[in-house]
């Protein structure tokens, strides 16, 4: 707290001119009107009590993310599950299974579909409790809340009330939405980072009202009371209308006192604030809506193959019903001996009709096995088995902070295969909010020596396209040794001095590397004074507060971006160390002077203008130990550059050529100028900078941008700085890779659009060379009438001319990329111009949608959504993501951050993005595959099994007779066939994971669906057609009318039964093992020992008392095991069943392949290992052709350098020929 007390003595905003400048209080300014609906909040500060009976009786700040609770479980859960037709077609059954028209016992009915049902809610159950862990970690996080007698003490969050006193400490979250009171600041300053909300990088400057600046002191609070009137809880993230009543006055509020929950609280030590709205009435809450509940395409497709299906039950049990009355009206009267009619009068020759209705019901209950009524507890055991896999993969756990991937539901697992758009955000996701110098040009000389990421990877690839070129091809140039190109942005020895750099201890924001430079050889460079300026522009120009690591020694800084961080970081590295600040004055210690000594050099601070996006640019103006006044300004190069004198642009056009390289190779980059002022010059521009910073009324603004352009022009152009800014470790790696799967990538952020173009190029969806698309909002100003719709109109000729321009490029190789800020993408959502927009979206290689709000990032996704009708996937850390996250097909969290909303509101949870190439490329690919093949193969067997009942129920005239004893059908689809499509689902693999990532391509069988189209939909439907038509009639041919036992025998209906079951049995499982492209001992245990089981339950079956009742005793051991008949002809259905489905593969394999076919025969035959070329020639044709990410980057700069040797070859060769 000491430190916090040291800060404090800064009045902080006094260092600002726009945005922190509290102007005088006129004598018009006066309390907001916020009488009427909307704004009926009063809170009594520092009195909760008052809060706890009506009519201000407000939510808790208790939050909950969760679908059920004990009370809606029960109610909710059974809804879900019968909700979906097969299993409300079984409820039916299972409750006529009680009645006289059922060809089956009740138990047979109803305990399949009890263990159904209740697996699938024990599964829903166990996902939601997940989910209330998570919001119980944010309820239970402690806040230090006043109790009573100025003292404070921790409480839950969840416990806060409408009313508490909170201090809030450094780098803390917000419990809730508060009122600032006070700061360690004397002046209530505070700063605000908002990431989790806006994703805004840059802190916010908050103040509090001059009439709580007292209440700085725990004890301040003893008698504290006060009344705040406001408007009530709502969504909106940037207004606020309220007032504050306290000692006899009201003073107005406004956004800028307003501290938001999920945002956090930086470099100030603490901060005093009254609780306004809690848990679900903040409006990071109130941006947020109930977890949808989502389904995967592969489910809404299953349901359509059920209600086929259904259909088809329907349509055989009316043929099996008329054949039924037929039989009835005619045929019956003549068989006397079965006494008809029955007691029931289920058989009535007098009423043909009504017998045949009955037999209608038992018809559809008697086929429902067409209807697999465990598919639906299969999928959800194979998902949950899926989703610990993916929970428990090691290369998708984040060892920094320990946290691993976490598949939140598992109902979408197979989705994570079909995605064909990913919308990013960008702020905590794709970067780190860590800026790295890399390189300057300082008096038109380029300095550092290490590589960035992009130079090193192309690099890299050319010299491997280099070994891949014979020595006859290569022209002589390109031999020689050290692989110069005679540019310095790709030569290969800079790999060894970064590599060199890496060996010493890292500091974190400086990855310079320039011997020139570092250990103050700068002196001996040909332009020492402009260095010096550089260093100085540096380690001044800025709003930084540096703090003492006693640890180490040096100073380390809070900015209020990364940027600033960095450059503090680099000028202290190259000896310009900035060690102090007070009110009015900058220390820095600069440790190579002319004297050889370390000096602590003091630079008065006379003003200020800081950095906004509009400006971009931010000056300083300062008094040096000799009395001389500079103006030190950093910016946008085209900013800076239209402000030069005359005299200041002799290093303008060399400078310009190194921004360029700069930006080429991903960095960040800025300007730096200055200018000498003369005294009398500053003191007139000062008074009219007072004048417009103590000016009252709106356009103030106004006025300070116009002083500022006064003074900020005439400059001399110095040098540019370039950073990288630090991504995500492995983010271009995974874009890249994603890209090559086909995957397309739209980065939505809430940061300002030169900030989003950079990170653009940092991880490669921007390049060089690709043609931006700027959809911008024009001026307004000049419009007398209606200006939405000139601006309307306006913003659809861009896209109009865009889309053009797009169709009539020629160039294969050229490639668009669409950037469009918030305010433009509002016109652009609306219904009238919402599929234009999307047209030229898609027509785009990328596409960066910047100043976005949380709505408008849910708006945008809804379109790509609903308007391209393919899958979609949102990722994003912070509460501002969740309404994309939530719209979305598949909603992501990156969890490895401390805001959480993000991670609740996802279906999958992963600690960095770079797992997110794991997650797709490898377990969606996987799930996909599995749950297709899976749920084709169910439909295959139910309809095999389920019509050769249709048959013999025909076969024995309608009489509604099932051929196979109740405890056959039970243990059909709960055991007998269950396992194994089980270790179908959880297990197969077509390739492995290596040679998914090596082989990305193969993700888009998932996006084209190969797997669970109609066509191979159908085809396995044909199969069990095929496989219930060999089934019967090969058994009713040889067991009908011949003996089947030596003894002379003939089979009863429980023995073909018997057999038929039999060869079911063995035809559907050889069909899963000839389907399954990967086994483990697992998988051959559910297959085989399920067919052993159908034995061994045969032979415990027949010593049972039961089986007399059936006429099965000994059925195995007595009847059907002695007859070698009916071994062959196991062995024969067993074989015709199968050999059409062998044959096809055999065919497929031979003449036209799938990608993972060829793959399965490299390595079965280890022509990877062999031959190593055409491994590598097989993986360059498995990556999807793509114009972003790093391999199209570098082929980009592979072909501008080729043209660029080629050339310069062909001269070389031109000249001796000429000589």
């Amino acid at each position: 707290m000491a430190r916090g007390r040291i800060r404090a003595r800064i009045r902080r905003s006094q260092l600002y001119t726009f945005g922190c400048f509290r102007p005088q209080t006129s004598k018009e300014d006066g309390p907001h009107d916020i009488h009427g609906p909307g704004y009926s909040r009063v809170v009594h500060c520092n009195e909760p009590r008052m809060h706890e009976h009506k009519p201000i009786k407000y939510c808790s700040n208790y939050i909950s993310t969760t679908k059920y609770n004990v009370v809606t479980f029960l109610p909710k859960a059974i809804f879900e599950q019968f909700r979906r037709v097969a299993n409300l077609y079984f409820l039916l059954a299972a409750v006529l299974s009680l009645t006289p028209i059922s060809p089956f016992s009740a138990l047979s009915m109803i305990a399949p579909l009890a263990f159904v049902v209740g697996l699938s809610m024990a599964k829903e159950a166990l996902e939601d409790w997940r989910r209330f862990i998570q919001d119980m970690k944010v309820n239970l996080r402690k806040a230090s809340v006043h109790k009573k007698d100025g003292l404070f003490g921790l409480k839950p969050w969840m416990k806060l009330r409408v009313g508490d006193i909170v201090k809030v400490e450094k780098d803390k979250f917000f419990p809730a939405d508060l009122l600032l009171l006070s700061s360690s600041y004397e002046d209530g300053i505070c700063y605000v980072e908002t990431m989790n909300l806006d994703g805004e990088t840059n802190l916010k400057v908050k103040r509090s009202l001059e009439v709580t600046l007292p209440l700085d002191d725990d004890q301040t609070f003893n008698e504290f009371k006060a009344t705040i009137k406001c408007e009530d809880p709502n969504p909106s993230l940037y207004t606020f209308v309220g007032n504050f009543e306290y000692d006899r006055q009201i003073y107005p509020l406004d956004p800028s006192q307003i501290l938001l929950r999920d945002s956090k609280l930086r470099n100030t030590a603490y901060i005093y604030g009254v609780v306004i709205f809690t848990g679900h009435d903040s409006k990071v809450m109130k941006n947020s809506t109930r977890s949808p509940s989502k389904r995967s395409r592969i489910e809404k497709q299953m349901d359509r193959i059920i209600y086929i299906l259904f259909s088809f039950l329907v349509f055989i049990s009316i043929i099996s019903s008329i054949g039924f009355i037929v039989k009835t009206k005619y045929d019956l009267p003549k068989k006397w001996y079965l006494q008809v009619p029955d007691s029931e009068e289920l058989y009535d020759p007098g009423n043909p009709l009504r017998s045949g209705f009955y037999h209608l019901i038992t018809a559809l209950i008697l086929y429902g096995y067409l209807i697999p009524i465990s598919l639906y507890v299969s999928i959800e055991v194979v998902k949950v088995l899926q989703a610990l896999f993916i929970n428990r993969d090691f290369e998708m756990f984040d060892e920094e902070t320990g946290t691993p991937a976490q598949a939140r539901t598992s109902n979408l697992n197979e989705e994570l295969g079909q995605v064909d758009t990913i919308l990013s955000d960008k702020t905590g996701t794709l970067t780190c909010n860590q800026m790295d110098f890399l390189k300057c040009s300082i008096a038109g000389t380029a300095y550092g020596m290490c590589a960035s990421d992009v130079e090193l990877a192309a690099a890299k690839q050319i010299a491997m396209d280099m070994d891949g070129h014979s020595q006859a091809s290569t022209p002589h140039s390109w031999r020689k040794g050290g692989c110069s190109f005679g540019e310095p942005k790709i030569e290969l020895e800079y790999v060894s001095s970064k590599n060199e750099m890496d060996r010493r201890h890292p500091i974190k924001g400086f990855s310079f590397e320039d011997c020139r430079l570092m250990n103050g050889n700068w002196c001996k460079e040909p332009n020492p004074d402009a260095i010096l300026l550089f260093f100085r522009i540096l380690s001044i120009c800025h709003t930084a507060i540096p703090e003492h690591n006693e640890e180490t020694g040096t100073f380390t800084y809070e900015a209020e971006s990364p940027d600033e961080g960095a450059f503090l970081v680099a000028a202290r590295e190259l000896g310009f160390e900035f060690c102090r600040r007070t009110q009015s004055s900058i220390f820095v210690r600069e440790r190579y002077s002319p004297s050889g000594e370390p000096v602590e050099r003091e630079y008065k601070v006379l003003n200020l203008l800081d950095f906004t996006s509009k400006r971009k640019r931010m000056s300083v103006i300062i008094r040096d130990e000799d009395g001389q006044i500079f103006v030190f300004c950093k910016g946008a190069d085209s900013i800076i550059f239209d402000r030069l004198a005359k005299n200041g642009r002799m290093y303008e056009e060399v400078t310009s050529k190194h921004l360029n390289e700069y930006g080429e190779v991903g960095l960040r980059t800025l300007a730096l100028a200055y200018k000498k002022l003369e005294e009398d010059k500053y003191a007139a521009w000062n008074e009219e900078f007072i004048r417009a910073k103590t000016a009252i009324g709106g356009d103030r603004e106004a006025m300070l941008d116009r002083v500022a352009d006064m003074m900020e022009k005439d400059f001399i152009l110095v040098g540019a700085t370039a950073v990288e800014d630090k991504l995500q470790n492995g983010v271009p790696q995974c874009i890249d890779k994603l890209a090559q799967a086909g995957l397309k990538i739209w980065v939505l952020t809430g940061d300002k659009m030169e900030t989003a173009i950079n990170i653009g190029f940092s991880c490669s969806l921007l390049r060089q060379g690709m043609k931006q698309i700027c959809i911008t909002t024009m001026n307004t100003d000049a419009l007398v009438q209606d200006p939405k719709q000139a601006v309307k109109e306006n913003i659809l000729m861009q896209i109009t001319n865009a889309t053009q321009m797009i169709k009539l490029e020629k160039d294969p190789h050229a490639a668009f990329a669409l950037i469009i800020d918030g305010k433009t993408l509002t016109h652009a959502l609306e219904d009238d111009m919402k599929n234009v927009f999307l047209n030229l979206a898609i027509c785009c290689a990328s596409v960066i949608c910047c100043r976005v709000s949380p709505r408008q990032k849910a708006l945008v996704t809804r379109l790509v959504k609903e308007g391209t009708g393919k899958t979609t996937l949102a990722i994003g850390d912070g509460a501002n993501d969740v309404g994309m996250i939530q719209e979305a097909d598949i909603g992501v969290g990156i969890s490895g951050c401390e805001g959480m909303q993000a991670v609740m509101a996802s279906d999958f949870a992963i600690a960095q993005f770079r797992f997110l190439e794991k997650l797709l490329v490898v377990h969606g690919h996987w799930c996909y595959k599995r749950i297709a093949q899976m749920i084709c193969y169910f439909f295959y067997k139910n309809i095999a099994f389920g019509l050769t009942i249709f048959y013999f129920e025909a076969f024995a005239g309608f009489s509604g007779q099932s051929v196979y004893v109740d405890w056959y059908m039970i243990l059909f689809n709960v055991v007998l066939t269950s396992l194994p499509v089980i270790s179908l689902g959880v297990f197969d693999q077509d390739v492995d994971s290596e040679v998914c990532l090596q082989f990305p391509a193969l993700y888009q069988q998932g996006p084209k669906n190969l797997f669970f189209d109609w066509y191979r939909i159908f085809g396995w439907m044909a199969n069990g057609l095929y496989t219930s038509l060999i089934v019967f009639f090969l058994n009713i041919i040889i067991f009908y009318d011949q003996a089947f036992r030596a003894s002379g025998q003939t089979a009863d209906m429980t023995a073909l039964g018997t057999a038929m079951f039999t060869g079911i049995i063995w035809a559907v499982n050889c069909q899963i093992a000839l389907t399954m492209s990967h086994f483990t001992w697992i998988q051959h245990l559910f297959v085989w020992g399920s067919v052993a089981f159908w034995y061994i339950f045969l032979f415990i079956y027949g010593e049972l008392n039961y089986a007399l009742d059936v006429n099965a005793f000994r059925i195995l051991t007595e009847v059907l095991g002695p007859a070698p008949i009916y071994w062959s002809t196991t062995l024969l259905v067993t074989v015709a069943c199968n050999m059409p489905y062998l044959a096809h593969i055999s065919f497929q394999r031979l003449v036209n392949p799938l990608d993972h076919h060829v793959i399965q025969e490299i390595k079965y035959y280890k022509k990877h290992i062999q031959d190593h070329k055409m491994w590598k020639s097989e993986r360059t044709k498995a990556r999807h052709t793509t114009k972003i990410g790093f391999t199209a980057r570098v082929d980009a700069t592979i072909r501008q350098l080729k043209g660029r040797l080629n050339k310069k070859y062909s001269l070389n060769n031109a000249v001796p020929q000429q000589t």
